[in-house]
């Protein structure tokens, strides 16, 4: 089971900044990523929707010898919960972890979330903070349109639409004094360096996808689950659009060109 794959889903690319992030703290892992294009947003979903999605999901994942599943997605993370769906295998998603991160780093006590409409809705990230920091300050803020903006390449740090669009959104969590802002999507950190410059040097961005990433890590540490293999370990993706697509953005979140076999799948 050591040399099994470590299973990643997300609703579309997003999720590659957690699958970066692996290849980069364990070189010698497998990894298996689902991405869910044909259906993404999964921002804009219902609850029970999104939950739909997300089982049949880690259903597909499991057609493969996985040891781990992260939900690499800050809205299927925030549907789930504490209450993963997953038992018989160590499974994370990317609230836990970004949460504990910025309960660690901040300092005035004043913490931002952006996420997806559905992420913001259910409140996940302010329940989590709040269980570990009763008196931190929470200030949320859905930013909707990231996703689109992200997914079509709108990525560069002078691109007028994008800018325009960080500068409406990250208003009102600017002006409530955050120290610490959690991009609670897992595309968001591809448009770190311009929301970083809209809030200012002062306050520190938590990357939930990183943070997953370091979990995972620590998590198959402590269950003796790492590969022992030699050689360096293997990518290989699916998306149940097109792999074309897919291919050509998917560098804005690997920072390399794909390094994988991709194929589509159907659910």
């Amino acid at each position: 089971m050591k040399n099994d794959a470590i299973g990643v889903f997300d609703s579309g690319m997003g999720g590659l900044t957690t699958v970066k992030e692996l290849n980069a703290l364990l070189p010698k892992e497998n990894i298996i990523y689902f991405g869910d294009t044909a259906r993404i947003p999964y921002g804009s979903r219902s609850s029970e929707t999104v939950m739909q999605y997300a089982k049949e999901d880690v259903a597909f994942l499991r057609t493969h010898a996985v040891k781990m599943i992260i939900a690499a997605c800050g809205t299927v993370s925030s549907i789930v919960g504490e209450q993963p769906f997953v038992t018989d295998l160590p499974f994370t998603g990317v609230v836990i972890p970004a949460v504990k991160a910025a309960c660690d780093i901040t300092t005035n006590k004043k913490i931002g979330v952006i996420g997806t409409p559905t992420t913001v809705k259910s409140g996940s990230y302010e329940r989590a903070i709040r269980k570990c920091c009763p008196d931190i300050v929470v200030t949320a803020k859905a930013c909707p349109l990231f996703v689109h903006l992200v997914e079509n390449g709108y990525t560069d740090f002078n691109n007028p639409v994008t800018r325009l669009v960080a500068e409406e959104y990250l208003e009102p969590v600017r002006k409530a004094g955050v120290d610490t802002l959690i991009l609670g999507c897992t595309h968001y950190p591809v448009i770190k360096d311009i929301i970083a410059d809209y809030m200012g040097p002062n306050v520190h961005l938590i990357s939930p996808g990183v943070e997953a990433a370091k979990y995972a890590r620590n998590c198959l540490t402590e269950k003796n689950l790492l590969a022992d293999r030699i050689e360096k370990g293997e990518n290989i993706y699916y998306v149940s659009d097109s792999t074309e697509m897919f291919i050509e953005n998917a560098g804005n979140f690997l920072h390399q060109d794909v390094d994988g076999k991709v194929f589509r799948c159907s659910l």
